[in-house]
């Protein structure tokens, strides 16, 4: 009983250490905010609390962008890996069932062949019809009890079979997720740096254009400031679902991070890539935002967006990093736009930058 107390007050300790944070720091009080905290607490994730520490010392507080790439970074991995290892090691349990069974399954065969091979020598030497029909009840009862064996092991093999599928669709299910931005059902970053990778190596190995769009939620961090981070969520379940509607084929659509997103056009030139882009535009200014809990009307979101389209001696960074600098221009130049690098906004904002 005592061990149990122990144990009630040790994990109340850490719970009133991890809201006692989110109150000093004035951050959501929601499950992910308290389960990095209440980890903190324990202190048995040390490059978590390293890098909160680094993160509280330099900026004197976490943002929301701080929080969601701590979580990302040191637990949602460590879940995954733990599901991941759990599927396996079913996956293994599975098989070594199997292989017992087909080892079991030789063994009678081997039996079998030896009880034919008897046969066999029996009936060259057999006398009369008595020791004849012992023979060939012995081998009738062999042959039976080796039908069941198989037939026991064909139905073992068949569920087998569908159980490991089931498994193979659990690991499918897990990668996907690993790949996927909770909050906006979009790629996540490392689904995009993945996808971008090979879309820009398949554009250079058959000589097709592909553009990219980056774009940012403007004054998000005022939605945020002034209505709250689940608010700022939804502005960017916003933004998520109005790409969703927009964007099709093989187009690929992932949360880049924090309020920015990207998307890769490919076999799409830089012409085609602005019509794209300012539909985008248009559909997300579209939307009315309205505070789920009191009906109030916030106003409508808009984004700006960069463009940039695959020249040859590009490589994704300098794809990105153009795009990122039509981006910037955009929001520079009154934001709620689209800029290309073929525009003069971007020629001013590179020379700009050089000077």
């Amino acid at each position: 009983m005592i061990r149990v107390l122990d144990e009630h007050e040790r994990t109340m300790a850490f719970a009133e250490v991890a809201l006692g944070q989110i109150k000093s720091l004035r951050q959501a009080a929601i499950p992910r905010n308290y389960e990095i905290w209440y980890v903190y607490a324990t202190g048995y994730n040390s490059p978590l609390n390293k890098i909160i520490n680094e993160t509280l010392a330099r900026n004197g507080k976490l943002t929301e962008s701080d929080l969601e790439q701590i979580y990302e970074t040191y637990l949602s991995q460590i879940k995954t890996t733990e599901r991941i290892d759990k599927v396996g090691a079913r996956v293994i349990g599975e098989i070594d069932d199997v292989m017992k069974l087909i080892s079991d399954a030789l063994g009678m065969s081997a039996s079998y062949d030896a009880s034919l091979s008897g046969a066999t020598q029996k009936l060259s030497v057999a006398q009369n019809l008595d020791q004849v029909k012992g023979i060939v009840e012995t081998l009738v009862k062999s042959t039976r009890e080796m039908r069941d064996t198989n037939k026991a092991l064909e139905n073992r093999l068949t569920l087998s079979k569908a159980q490991i599928s089931n498994l193979q669709q659990s690991l499918e299910a897990i990668r996907a997720e690993t790949l996927t931005d909770p909050l906006t059902g979009l790629g996540n970053r490392k689904y995009f740096d993945r996808s971008i990778e090979t879309a820009v190596q398949t554009a250079q190995a058959n000589g097709q254009p592909l553009s990219l769009l980056m774009f940012d939620i403007d004054h998000f961090k005022s939605f945020n400031d002034s209505y709250g981070h689940l608010t700022g969520d939804q502005v960017l379940r916003l933004v998520g679902m109005s790409l969703k509607q927009t964007i099709k084929g093989q187009d690929i659509t992932a949360r880049y991070g924090g309020e920015e997103f990207g998307v890769v056009l490919p076999n799409t030139a830089l012409r085609q890539a602005l019509t794209v882009a300012d539909h985008i535009r248009r559909a997300v200014m579209s939307k009315e935002l309205k505070k789920k809990s009191t009906g109030e009307i916030l106003g409508r979101v808009t984004i700006s967006v960069g463009v940039s389209m695959l020249k040859p001696g590009d490589d994704t960074d300098s794809l990105i990093e153009r795009a990122d600098a039509c981006l910037y221009a955009a929001k520079r130049n009154g934001r709620n736009r689209v800029i290309c690098e073929a525009d003069p906004e971007y020629a001013a904002e590179t020379q700009s930058q050089v000077a």
